[in-house]
């Protein structure tokens, strides 16, 4: 086998396999929104608490949830929810959002923070899930 020849089928087969390191486990991100359950919702007839619910979070702009009396410096965060932002986020919300009126020392683990990402990610702005 030649050089190029291997070497395109490497890329192939490793763009085929699942990556390690940004696999995501939506089953073990519900447990971890134990954590948020507390003060946010998720899901069909999800309500602000403490927190915003978090429905269709991917794509929202922060502050907007309707009903929810945010902070100043999160409605004028300039943030629109996706992955990478709600990941940088979640480290030290109080850091991505000085201001905040979040009280969470955040979440450090990446495969914690990748998971909590898949379980909110699946829910639609109406609680269904995708």
């Amino acid at each position: 086998m030649n050089k190029v020849t291997f070497a395109a089928t490497l890329v192939l087969a490793a763009s085929t396999l699942p990556s390690l390191a940004f696999a995501q486990d939506v089953a073990a991100g519900k447990s971890s929104f134990n954590k948020c359950l507390a003060c946010h919702a998720v899901g069909e007839g999800a309500k602000n608490k403490v927190g915003p619910e978090l429905n269709g979070l991917n794509g929202r702009k922060s502050g907007s949830v309707a009903g929810y009396s945010y902070s100043d410096a999160n409605k004028n965060s300039g943030l629109t929810w996706d992955e990478a932002t709600f990941k940088d986020y979640i480290k030290d919300p109080k850091a991505k959002i000085p201001g905040t009126k979040m009280a969470f020392a955040g979440i450090k683990k990446e495969t914690e923070i990748n998971d909590l990402w898949a379980f909110l990610a699946q829910y639609t702005a109406d609680g269904k899930i995708k």
